[in-house]
């Protein structure tokens, strides 16, 4: 049996991404950028003992009171407590006009539906949803090639804006894509999959879209 390789030996080198035609990050700051809060979706997919409806709505209240205007309010097709908060903030009016309340959900038609549900009668709200882009998860989590996950962000983004059309035909909903394992995903393959989302949303300067980039996990 051959020796385990050394940590510092066991993976190989990687390549850094060079564009020189980039000039971002020779840019100054000259105001503050927008923030989006995110801790209210503190994972109750996944937390042994996540926050309750109570704990989340004294927690958003004081994100406002902070001047917060985007906020997270969580993951609404994941976990009944995540539906019935964001039901209890927009039925019991206690987002300002000022603050875009965001979901989060999966490219998966029964879950962009129940997302749809939840939002019901906000005034506006940041629609983001995500896929998984890179080779790790293409191969052994879904079986498939690049074509049929590019498929799979196009449907969810064309559903999305169907849905969001159909249901909530009151709410400004402004829609945010993700790869959501960018930091994995191969540069030129995951520019393909952004660039066939935007295509269904079609974002101008009167309706954008937000672009997420990933840092998944840390890896």
């Amino acid at each position: 049996m051959s020796e385990t390789a050394p940590a510092a030996e066991k993976y190989g080198y990687h390549e850094p991404f060079k564009y020189p035609e980039r000039s971002w990050p020779d840019q100054d700051i000259t105001q503050a950028p927008i923030w989006c809060e995110v801790g209210l979706r503190d994972g109750n997919q996944a937390l042994e003992n996540p926050m309750n409806i109570e704990q989340k709505l004294a927690y958003f209240k004081a994100l406002v009171e902070m001047g917060y205007k985007e906020i997270e309010v969580g993951f609404p097709s994941a976990s009944d407590t995540d539906f019935q908060f964001c039901r209890r903030l927009i039925e019991e009016g206690h987002i300002p006009e000022e603050v875009k309340i965001q979901v989060l959900v999966q490219c998966r038609p029964e879950l962009i539906a129940r997302t749809c549900e939840a939002l019901e009668g906000a005034k506006q709200a940041i629609f983001h949803f995500y896929n998984s882009t890179d080779p790790v998860q293409r191969e052994h989590t879904f079986g498939l090639e690049k074509d049929a996950i590019t498929e799979l962000a196009v449907q969810g983004a064309t559903l999305a804006r169907e849905k969001a059309q159909a249901l909530l035909p009151d709410t400004k909903i402004i829609f945010q894509y993700s790869p959501e394992s960018f930091s994995d995903t191969e540069i030129e393959y995951a520019l393909e999959v952004v660039h066939r989302v935007m295509d269904v949303i079609e974002p101008d300067a009167e309706n954008p879209m937000i672009i997420n980039l990933p840092q998944t996990v840390q890896r």
